[in-house]
């Protein structure tokens, strides 16, 4: 199983981004899919969960301005960022739960900054 990140970059206070992250090597379902974020000195935290069925949990932090979404036939995790503030600024890392096993992607960097 492998993770590609891709749609991180330098983007302005009040904008947005939107991070795709497509697994291979996928035969049966994903469980849950997600995406954490570390900030430089900081611990990897969790920013937003979707499991296969159910709803979407979110960090208090990013609630109301992030959303996750899933495309299971694509076997894609995506999270649409708006309303990007400074302290927004980290590697973020799409986790998968497959067959009951987590997978890391290698981080894409999402920087804030005017």
């Amino acid at each position: 199983v492998q993770l590609v990140e891709s749609g991180g970059g330098l983007m302005h206070p009040g904008g947005s981004l939107r991070l795709s992250c497509v697994a291979s090597g996928i035969v049966f379902n994903i469980e849950d899919m997600a995406w954490y974020r570390q900030a430089p000195g900081q611990e990897r935290l969790e920013v937003a969960t979707i499991p296969r069925l159910g709803t979407a949990t979110y960090a208090d932090s990013v609630k109301d301005r992030f959303t996750i979404s899933r495309d299971n036939a694509e076997n894609t995790v995506y999270l649409q960022m708006d309303s990007l503030k400074p302290e927004d600024t980290a590697v973020y890392y799409c986790h998968i739960i497959y067959r009951d096993v987590g997978y890391w992607g290698q981080g894409t960097q999402v920087t804030v900054s005017s």
